[in-house]
């Protein structure tokens, strides 16, 4: 594979992600990337090891699983946004690649993972890799905000910084800060009626510390109980602004290459802030990320 390959298909494997609602066909793409259909095609399975045609399904198909666990769309609505032409066509797809039906996928109390297919990103940074945590039962007193967004621009959403925002809200009344903050959150299907489409996902995020520890710091907080059981913890170790990002790739490539499935709860953000108040919430230097999995 030459640069100049790499290059166009790079271009190319972004524009697709970001027009998997749209309508496409192999024309399409090869219009857009300057070639003749044969040739892009060619190309494409050389650089990527697919065809352009299964790579986009099995891309518009792992999206509209994300869309079943995350949205309270109809099952006809999701198979209709990412272009299946009948909902029997779209269960029959859905059933290939997930060995299960869309309804039975969305019910599942877990969230089975491993047939994603992964956004394919060619200049990558290498994944991040997992330990495999057994937390006990942790209790906990927090805020719980949420917040409403469509699916389609929940990654965006997310990265409007809404973690510092609230513990600025937080940490700046406070005199002292505890040793461990923790962070809790989770996308789960907006119940509001309306348009399908129209504010359908809500993330919901809890700025919390142990029970008994600084009482002062969340005086109107709730009681929250974290399940024990297994979790998979990835580190990240950089500024605020990153941190979704590497959340993302956890969930749209890790999760699926490792075969990782899972379970009801919370994600857990651990924050071990600096002594400073100042700097808090400014940079986060290292977030310890749980996700409760299945054994």
């Amino acid at each position: 594979m030459t640069a100049t390959q790499s290059n166009i298909i790079n271009i190319l494997l972004e524009w697709l992600e970001n027009n998997l609602a749209q309508p496409l066909s192999i024309d399409d793409v090869a219009t857009k990337a300057g070639f003749s259909k044969w040739y892009l095609q060619r190309m494409f399975k050389e650089t990527t090891g697919l065809t352009l045609g299964a790579y986009t399904r099995a891309r518009r198909l792992s999206m509209a699983a994300l869309a079943l666990r995350v949205t309270s769309r109809s099952i006809l609505d999701i198979g209709s946004l990412y272009h299946f032409e009948s909902q029997q066509i779209f269960g029959r797809a859905f059933k290939r690649q997930f060995a299960q039906t869309p309804g039975s996928y969305r019910c599942a109390a877990d969230w089975c993972l491993s047939n994603f297919c992964p956004p394919i990103r060619l200049a990558s940074a290498s994944l991040p890799k997992p330990h495999f945590i057994p937390l006990p039962e942790i209790h906990l007193v927090g805020v719980t905000k949420s917040y409403s967004s469509r699916l389609e621009q929940i990654d965006d959403f997310l990265r409007r910084d809404l973690r510092s925002s609230l513990w600025h809200r937080y940490l700046e009344k406070a005199t002292s800060v505890p040793s461990v903050l923790y962070g809790l959150n989770c996308l789960i299907p907006s119940q509001v009626k309306g348009h399908p489409r129209d504010q359908d996902t809500i993330f919901q995020y809890t700025v919390a510390n142990a029970s008994g520890a600084l009482p002062d710091l969340f005086p109107q907080g709730q009681p929250i109980v974290i399940e024990a059981g297994t979790y998979a913890q990835f580190i990240y170790e950089g500024a605020v602004e990153g941190l979704q990002d590497f959340i993302i790739l956890i969930y749209d490539t890790a999760m699926s290459t490792l075969g990782l499935t899972r379970r009801q709860g919370y994600d857990i953000e651990i924050f071990h802030p600096p002594a400073k108040l100042q700097s808090t919430v400014d940079c986060i230097f290292r977030c310890e990320y749980f996700i409760p999995i299945r054994n």
